[in-house]
């Protein structure tokens, strides 16, 4: 299937304010950010498994409000492929545009790293998130079966990518 390019000379991110609230997550970090996955995910990420994603070189990012962590998110690279594998945002800062500027920050990370094409998943089920990622200019390539735990056994998962083009 053909991937639409986002053109992101049209793109609405916000970056220059945005970029300074976003960091680099650290083992002090781990705290809120499994607080905010457990409050946000019916089946979150452990403790150990945050900590694996730090010790073996994924790239982990927090989102920061007046200095405390409200989202964050993990993703991994090969060449020039991005593959975001977990984000989240706090409950109380949802709705609000915090997930689009924080995608937004990430497809310019990704801009500015030499990435092609950024790969993720989401439950068939988050219509929210569907709807985000498609209005950000991400394209359904596949589904992924059984991929998630959910309460009656497994849940699809909808894989979307977005190949950037530049200028």
């Amino acid at each position: 299937m053909a991937i639409d390019k986002l053109n992101l000379d049209k793109l609405d991110s916000g970056r220059n304010t945005f970029a300074d609230t976003v960091r680099l997550m650290t083992q002090f970090d781990l705290q809120p950010v499994t607080a905010i996955e457990n409050e946000v995910y019916e089946f979150p990420w452990t403790p150990g498994i945050m900590s694996d994603c730090l010790k073996c070189g994924y790239h982990c990012y927090v989102y920061e409000v007046d200095c405390e962590v409200r989202g964050y998110l993990i993703f991994s690279t090969v060449l020039d492929e991005m593959h975001l594998l977990n984000i989240c945002i706090d409950s109380a800062y949802q709705n609000k545009g915090y997930g689009k500027q924080f995608i937004n920050w990430l497809i310019n990370f990704a801009h500015d790293n030499g990435t092609k094409t950024l790969y993720l998943e989401v439950r068939v089920s988050n219509h929210a998130a569907i709807h985000l990622y498609q209005n950000l200019g991400f394209n359904e390539i596949g589904i992924r079966p059984d991929y998630y735990p959910a309460k009656n056994g497994k849940e699809d998962a909808q894989l979307f990518a977005c190949e950037l083009a530049w200028g």
